[in-house]
């Protein structure tokens, strides 16, 4: 071992000695020690409805769709299952069509590029983006952790902006906007979710959404809008539409993922880039296809066998992801519920414990009067069998050292009881 080329982590990329990049892995590493304990943390869907037949009942749906439907021959359906297909993606048809189904967005089909899950649709526009070192892009704090990664990984700053109890701060995001300006700086966007925001769970009214439309138009800014939870509201009948469905003059960047609703093994995700970029020679092309250069030497393609398994889940039904996760729907809901109603009972006014309320999504957010750091997670595994986040893992703002972040997708309603019994005990011993 000694024999062999030893590197310096100081002569490789900056980002690999960011405690940022170390976040996740941590987490896992945490849960994989302790494989007993219930997990309060994971973003990740319900699993217990996943079924192997349902792979291929999807794959043989998106055959037929394609012989039946868009009268390709059996051989060129062969082909688009086992060749490499185009860089853009194969079933951008049908995202268009979930789109106009479930969001309300119209988006031209050429416009949407199909990315490796949506991390890679993150890094693709950060990449664009990026300039020199003049650029920097906002995101609305606590953020997603991969949006900052990603970030780190092109070379470009991320100044946060405070969310506060509405899920953004309008004024103080137009400020910062000014400030970075008066810098010298080139704020190129902002990137934040208006549904059921991961790590806080806030979403935006509908009035913030079309005020901070208006502020983006006025600042000549893009919004990022990532919007994986969307479906998951208590009631997704009243869902208030999208900032992209909102957005008239093209200045929101959708980003989206497969991974919640449809198969998260599947890694697909995608980005609606319609913006049009102009060029020197005074030509015009679509922000996807911009996109789609840099994919051809990132990933090449997205597998055309997870695209497919993606696609026949959205032609059985009917093109609505809302459809196709009723069942997960009410699940997440229950959970909710009932984890918030046990944090009412445990914790009653006067406690210093305190409590966001989400309407929908995955994710709460807890406040409690005492240290909330990576040695308590430890205990918390290893003592009372139960996993959560601590919330300084998404952002450096002072109060989340006292903040942690819970999670209801995983788990059955029972657990999440259990769950609730444990982190209950872990409070109650902390507070004395």
């Amino acid at each position: 071992m000694t024999d062999l080329t030893t590197l310096a982590l100081l002569e490789l990329h900056g980002s690999l000695a960011d405690p940022t990049l170390e976040s996740m892995n941590f987490l896992n590493e945490v849960a994989g020690r302790h494989p007993g304990a219930l997990s309060l943390a994971a973003g990740r869907p319900y699993e217990e409805f996943f079924e192997i037949a349902d792979l291929h009942r999807y794959l043989e749906r998106y055959q037929r769709y394609l012989t039946e439907e868009q009268g390709l021959t059996p051989e060129q359906a062969r082909r688009a299952f086992f060749q490499y297909g185009r860089t853009k993606g194969i079933i951008h048809e049908l995202v268009a069509r979930n789109l106009a189904v479930d969001e309300r967005i119209t988006a031209d089909p050429e416009s949407i590029v199909i990315t490796v899950g949506c991390q890679e649709a993150m890094f693709l526009v950060l990449r664009a983006l990026r300039r020199d070192e003049r650029d920097v892009v906002l995101a609305v704090a606590p953020t997603y952790v991969g949006l900052t990664g990603a970030a780190k990984l092109v070379d470009l700053p991320v100044r946060t902006v405070p969310g506060g109890p509405g899920g953004v701060d309008l004024d103080e995001l137009a400020a910062t906007v000014r400030r970075a300006r008066a810098e010298g700086l080139r704020p190129r966007a902002c990137y934040l979710l208006a549904d059921h925001s991961n790590p806080s769970g806030l979403s935006l009214d509908l009035a913030t959404r079309r005020a901070l439309l208006e502020l983006a138009e006025r600042e000549d800014l893009l919004l990022l809008e990532d919007n994986p939870y969307g479906v998951f509201a208590t009631d997704p009948d009243n869902r208030p539409p999208t900032l992209k469905a909102l957005d008239t003059r093209g200045r929101v960047v959708y980003l989206g993922s497969y991974a919640k609703t449809g198969l998260p093994g599947a890694r697909v995700g995608f980005v609606v880039a319609d913006q049009l970029v102009a060029a020197a020679d005074g030509s015009r092309s679509l922000l996807a296809d911009e996109l789609a250069k840099l994919k051809s030497m990132l990933t090449v393609n997205t597998a055309p066998i997870a695209q497919a398994v993606i696609a026949g889940k959205l032609l059985e039904h009917g093109g609505s992801l809302v459809k196709a996760n009723e069942r997960e729907i009410a699940l997440y809901r229950e959970n909710l519920a009932r984890l918030l109603a046990g944090l009412a009972a445990a914790f009653p006014p006067g406690r210093g414990v305190t409590w966001n309320t989400p309407s929908g999504g995955f994710f709460l957010v807890v406040d409690v009067p005492f240290e909330v750091d990576d040695a308590l997670l430890e205990t918390s595994a290893r003592d009372y069998g139960l996993l959560w986040t601590p919330m300084h893992h998404f952002t450096d703002a002072p109060q989340a050292r006292r903040q942690l972040r819970l999670s209801v997708s995983l788990l059955t309603p029972e657990q999440v009881t259990e769950g609730l019994r444990r982190l209950t005990r872990l409070i109650e011993d902390r507070l004395g």
